[in-house]
């Protein structure tokens, strides 16, 4: 990988803040945008603005093969068996509600979940318990924060009738490892819904192979635009879910008594649809795939590694999650003794160096670990630099000498 060549796709990399350049390690809440994605989505803007699947015009007709195309690309991209097995959503907390309130659930069914969730992750299925349509329990990570297979293995049994698991936390780190728990699922009849909003834009995904059920991703944390989302899920178990959100382009047919609803996946997409979003999604997947998974993958490892090592260098640094970067994916959590996230991430934003502070959407796990209230925590993408985490090792450390 050419990481210059690559810095040299984003737009926004060739600027300076206050006069001076800035290292973005903040790519877990929301990745930067090559000039590839931005230049797709102003073209739908000021070339050909349409409404597909509704109008016959040219630039409905284009607007059609830009959206779909980009489920097709979509499709690939995870190695989906299909591109209707691809439903577009805003985000990934949407793709999780929908599985939530469009699958059909029994009273008494069971979801099994785990500590380590974010919390669009964990609400829907709380909010259902609460209202008594499901039970719910809980899979508990080990002190490291790793997800517990033994543990896993004995909480779930043939009531279970689904699985839903955060692939990569957005706080640790670490990875739970997808097939072994799809094989274990799947051995007791319970389905498998994976959120995968930090590993779809990090690591080759291949549902087939990983015999996920559902997974949930966000385009934005992948290059491409906010406001758009997607739901993987296997074709014979979406063709059974009713509209999450019902509307126009769900329904074949409606009269004042009844409906006909679409097929998958036009089903479950009601109303006018982010078309801007996905055709510039469809452009993010095109730019990653141009570089390669495998690649970004490396890159990361080798970033991942020089900064746990430096980070166990800081006195006073609590790293959040395994010691052992062979552990832990692309982004590192952590908490300096005498000092709060927040005032940390501020001092890092003076010398423009942006992390994020807080409890990054996952309060269960800063509880579970030392009981903490957040955490800073930087994270890593494809257009970072060796560089820059020798830089930020460097300011982080005459921080903590200085005010720890």
């Amino acid at each position: 990988m050419d990481i210059e060549k690559i810095r040299e796709d984003f737009p926004i990399l060739q600027r300076n803040v206050n006069g001076k350049p800035f290292i973005y390690f903040d790519s877990a809440c929301t990745s930067l945008k090559p000039k590839r994605v931005i230049d797709a989505i102003v073209s739908y803007y000021t070339e050909y603005t349409g409404c597909a699947g509704r109008s016959v015009h040219k630039f409905a007709t284009k607007t059609e093969e830009g959206f779909e195309g980009a489920r097709e690309k979509i499709a690939k991209f995870i190695n989906a068996k299909k591109p209707e097995e691809i439903v577009w959503t805003r985000n990934t907390t949407e793709a999780i509600n929908l599985v939530a309130h469009s699958f059909r659930f029994n009273k008494g069914d069971r979801i099994l979940t785990t500590n380590l969730e974010h919390t669009s992750g964990l609400m829907p299925w709380q909010l259902k318990a609460r209202n008594g349509e499901i039970d719910l329990d809980f899979v508990l990570c080990d002190k490291e924060g790793m997800f517990d297979i033994e543990e896993f293995k004995k909480k779930i049994d043939k009531k279970t009738r689904m699985v839903s698991i955060i692939h990569a936390s957005n706080v640790t780190g670490t990875r739970a490892p997808l097939e072994e728990i799809t094989k274990i699922a799947h051995d007791n009849s319970s389905l498998v819904l994976v959120d995968g909003a930090q590993s779809v834009p990090h690591y080759s995904i291949d549902v087939r192979k990983m015999d996920i059920d559902f997974l949930a991703f966000s385009g934005h944390k992948m290059c491409g635009p906010t406001g758009i989302g997607c739901l993987y899920g296997k074709y014979d178990l979406l063709k059974d879910f009713e509209p999450f959100i019902a509307g126009g382009e769900t329904v074949k047919d409606i009269d004042l008594k009844n409906c006909v609803l679409e097929d998958i996946p036009h089903r479950l997409e009601g109303g006018i649809q982010h078309y801007a979003g996905a055709i510039g999604l469809g452009a993010a997947v095109d730019y990653l795939s141009s570089i390669g998974m495998k690649n970004i993958e490396s890159h990361e490892k080798e970033m991942t590694k020089q900064l746990i090592e430096g980070l166990l260098t800081i006195p006073g640094l609590d790293l959040i999650g395994p010691k052992d970067y062979n552990k832990k994916g692309d982004l590192a959590s952590f908490n300096i003794k005498g000092m709060e996230p927040h005032d940390i991430a501020i001092m890092l934003d003076e010398q423009n160096i942006f992390v994020r502070s807080g409890m990054h959407c996952a309060y269960p796990i800063h509880k579970f670990l030392h009981d903490m209230k957040g955490s800073a925590r930087a994270s890593l993408y494809l257009y970072n630099t060796k560089e820059e985490v020798r830089t930020f090792i460097e300011k982080l450390t005459n921080i903590a000498k200085t005010l720890g």
